[in-house]
């Protein structure tokens, strides 16, 4: 188990990004219903928020409902839907002394009108926040995010307000959910799972991967901790070798 005390505060990524996964294996072992295990992992999503903020983090993204999670059985789909309601009503008052801002991405209007409520009324009342932006991802998925902007920018093409020309990838990354938010420099997906689920596909271009066999209900802040000390002792080249970084 490493220490938070390795922690090198000066190379802390901007933007972390998490797929929140194995809430249903983690229930089974137990012998419970799905739903039990999304309930338990409330306190894993407290102690990843509250350790990103303390470690100075800026952007929090946590993939919490994708859009192929609508597939999902109907009664599941709604007892997550009702979770996410309570949580985010239980959770503003933390959110608000933390001062941390909430924001979201994906097609909100997909969701129950009771989560828009409740999703609407925590983000005004912590608009003011300046520790940390926690970003949640519902209803969301990295295709629908570029089909969304190739929309919108192909209507301002259209409109004359946008030229063929100037379509480069600094203009089109303006159209994605995450406009004004910087790429993730690290991502963490729990249970062991080797790939992205369709999460932020073209801001994850260059993103560092951590990858975990433990089951989401059961990460805690350690682990979070582990997951920015293994991204500290990566070296990041971006398409450059070793050597020109040591002379840059």
């Amino acid at each position: 188990m490493t220490g938070k005390a390795e922690i090198d505060t000066r190379n802390i990524p901007a933007h972390v990004a998490v797929i929140m996964d194995g809430n249903g294996r983690w229930a089974k072992q137990r012998g419970g219903l799905r739903v039990f295990g999304h309930q338990s992992a409330i306190t894993a999503v407290r102690e990843t928020v509250e350790e990103a903020a303390e470690l100075g983090v800026r952007f929090l993204t946590l993939y919490a409902f994708s859009t192929e999670n609508w597939n999902r059985p109907a009664l599941e789909v709604m007892a997550l839907m009702q979770l996410l309601v309570h949580t985010i009503r239980q959770e503003t008052a933390t959110l608000l002394k933390n001062s941390i801002k909430l924001q979201s991405i994906g097609d909100i209007s997909t969701l129950p009108a009771s989560c828009q409520r409740e999703l609407a009324e925590a983000k005004e009342l912590t608009k003011h926040g300046t520790r940390m932006t926690l970003v949640l991802a519902l209803s969301y998925s990295g295709r629908w995010d570029l089909t969304q902007a190739a929309k919108c920018l192909a209507n301002d093409v259209a409109a004359g307000r946008l030229q063929p020309t100037d379509v480069n990838e600094a203009s089109l990354s303006g159209y994605l959910a995450t406009a004004g938010i910087p790429d993730p420099e690290l991502l963490i997906r729990t249970s062991g799972e080797q790939r992205i689920s369709n999460f932020l596909l073209w801001q994850l271009a260059y993103t560092e991967l951590y990858i975990t066999d433990l089951l989401w209900p059961d990460f805690r802040r350690q682990h979070f901790q582990e997951a920015i000390l293994a991204y500290q002792r990566r070296e990041r080249r971006f398409g450059k070798t070793s050597e020109q970084l040591a002379v840059s």
